[in-house]
């Protein structure tokens, strides 16, 4: 199924979903007037129509940025209200049905006597439930709401002392940053993207890793904050890797066609312009004082539906006599599903890809997202036996373009022999 028949069928499911909640809403608020009933009727469906018409302008026309973002953000926050809302309606709509199959019942018994029900009550049962949907349907309209305002580029840093008993002297104390999941597509704040950049530079590390998804889908989405990324550098270097959503997979389709070839060679020059050592299947000696580490960076490799265009086997290649190996991989998964299990001496691997789900809760000494559901190793440091694994939740955001709980991540890590 392409993307306009997935679109098609949402939409219907929204419109179904729609005419639903507007049928409960009118038949709570009886007492409402027929002009008023009227003007909630034309403003609800005019609402509705627009924003699935906005929709597919957004995702098939060339519309500004701000534009299309503004429309996604209403559409999704719009029906995550309605879906809260929607059990409520269900439970009220299978209690009155299981009401008219048991009075159904009892008036074909012989002698069977009805009894009239209260024509009013203070609050019926439907008008509670519905009138309760109402509310539960604000509650995840607020909490999106400010995490939009809010959490989008409320970048926080988060320091790791990263215990490697392997490591070299002269490496000792030298500090290390991390990004990862930028999503330059989603971005509509400029000043916010530039004001977290400031904030890794401000910790002056030694070194960066950049693991993966500098854009949604298509490498010119980057071009407005190529300059504002090409400001990340430091002293031993800046080493970066492809994510899932790099490659144009989900624009272009999984076949290989020369628009998508092209798409992806603009990704590899753009790394090379922001001045990113991009590592494919391919490795790095890190020397300082004569001594060395070994940088590992391995393409996307992915469990399930995500790609597996990496091939740790080139990465690793000649770095046996390394005393300690760092890998980039963007998709955590690759670190149980063959790093653990293969690479035995690989002493840390970097991650991104989970977003933590970007909804959640993250504490000192607690952490959960919907996300740990799915993703096994999904926010933080990872520790098996002698191999650790960091993952990042993400400098930016994909689809809703906010933050709830899990906000948008500058990891800076302090290397130590123990």
């Amino acid at each position: 199924m392409g993307r306009t028949g997935f679109l098609t069928i949402l939409c219907l499911v929204v419109l179904l979903l729609d005419f639903y909640c507007y049928k409960a809403i009118i038949s709570v608020f009886k007492k409402w007037s027929a002009k008023r009933i009227r003007n909630f009727t034309i403003t609800w469906w005019t609402i509705n129509i627009l924003l699935i018409i906005g929709v597919f302008s957004a995702i098939f026309l060339n519309l500004f940025l701000t534009a299309r973002a503004i429309i996604l953000v209403a559409f999704f926050l719009l029906t995550v209200g309605k879906v809260f809302m929607l059990p409520f309606l269900l439970i009220d709509d299978l209690r009155r049905f299981s009401i008219k199959l048991i009075r159904l019942a009892k008036t074909k018994q012989p002698n069977s006597q009805t009894t009239k029900q209260p024509i009013d009550e203070p609050i019926s049962r439907s008008s509670f439930l519905v009138k309760a949907g109402l509310v539960a349907a604000a509650v995840p309209l607020s909490s999106l709401s400010w995490g939009i305002i809010s959490g989008a580029y409320d970048y926080k840093i988060k320091r790791v002392k990263l215990v490697l008993p392997n490591l070299p002297k002269a490496f000792d104390g030298i500090k290390l940053g991390q990004i990862s999941d930028i999503h330059s597509g989603s971005f509509y704040n400029k000043t916010a993207v530039k004001g977290g950049v400031e904030m890794l530079l401000a910790e002056k590390p030694d070194f960066i890793f950049f693991t993966g998804d500098l854009v949604n889908n298509l490498t010119n989405e980057v071009k407005d904050y190529q300059d504002i990324f090409s400001k990340v550098k430091a002293p031993l270097g800046v080493y970066s890797t492809l994510g899932n959503h790099d490659y144009g997979d989900y624009y272009f389709g999984k076949e290989s066609s020369p628009a998508k070839v092209k798409n992806l060679q603009d990704m590899i020059t753009t790394h090379k312009l922001m001045g990113y050592d991009l590592l494919m299947n391919e490795n790095r000696r890190l020397k300082v004082d004569g001594e060395e580490i070994g940088i590992l960076g391995i393409e996307n490799w992915g469990m399930g539906r995500f790609p597996k265009y990496g091939k740790m086997e080139l990465a690793y290649k000649n770095t046996e006599d390394l005393p300690v190996k760092l890998l980039l991989s963007h998709d955590p998964s690759h670190w149980r599903g063959e790093v653990l299990e293969k690479y035995q001496d690989v002493d840390a691997m970097f991650s991104g890809h989970t977003h933590g789900m970007q909804f959640g809760v993250r504490l000192k000494e607690f952490q959960w997202s919907p996300v740990q559901y799915i993703y096994k190793e999904w926010a933080g440091l990872y520790r098996e036996k002698a191999q650790q694994l960091y993952v990042n939740v993400g400098y930016g955001f994909l689809g809703y373009p906010g933050r709830v709980g899990i906000l948008p991540e500058i990891t800076i890590f302090e290397l130590t022999r123990g």
